[in-house]
């Protein structure tokens, strides 16, 4: 035993033999876990560490691509935005113009129509003046007829006098 008195117990074997083969057979457990079993946790670890890494990645990769996308998105609906607003602009100048053009042709469709009933009132006044110049042409010369007492049939020089006295009556004012 020990040179001094210490009484370990169980713990305390009896013969040196069986440390021996203890340590040795802790040294082969040691040594089969650091050549085979360690190894193999190493190769777990290291294939988790790789697959966690290219998730990380794929994620990193997955969020810039969602960014990029979002940023086009955002780039498109600016566009679209400014193409609506120059589309709207187009059409209310279209309308500002069609509504020009309508006026326009409305005004000239109204002188046109002013332009008719001008011309009709104007032919309307001188076939007025015509047959009252025949009216007032026969009823002067009956009238002179009658206050002569003789028939005036001489149609030429009647009229020669209803003419005269007509114009004469137009450049009075009358």
């Amino acid at each position: 035993m020990l040179p001094y008195d210490i009484n370990l117990g169980p713990l305390l074997p009896e013969h040196w033999q069986e440390m021996a083969v203890g340590v040795v057979l802790f040294l082969l457990v040691w040594w089969v876990m650091a050549k085979k079993i360690v190894p193999m946790f190493e190769k777990t670890y290291e294939a988790r560490t790789e697959a966690i890494q290219g998730g990380i990645e794929k994620a990193e990769k997955a969020q810039a691509e969602a960014a990029a996308a979002l940023k086009e998105y955002q780039a498109k609906l600016a566009d679209a935005r400014g193409e609506a607003a120059e589309i709207r602009e187009q059409a209310k100048q279209q309308a500002a113009q069609l509504a020009a053009d309508m006026k326009a042709q409305a005004q000239e469709e109204s002188a046109r129509m002013i332009a008719a009933a001008k011309q009709a009132i104007e032919a309307e006044k001188a076939a007025a003046q015509r047959e009252l110049r025949g009216e007032i042409g026969s009823l002067a010369t009956e009238l002179a007829g009658r206050i002569i007492g003789e028939a005036l049939d001489d149609d030429a020089r009647t009229q020669r006098a209803i003419d005269r006295f007509l114009a004469e009556l137009e450049t009075t004012g009358v």
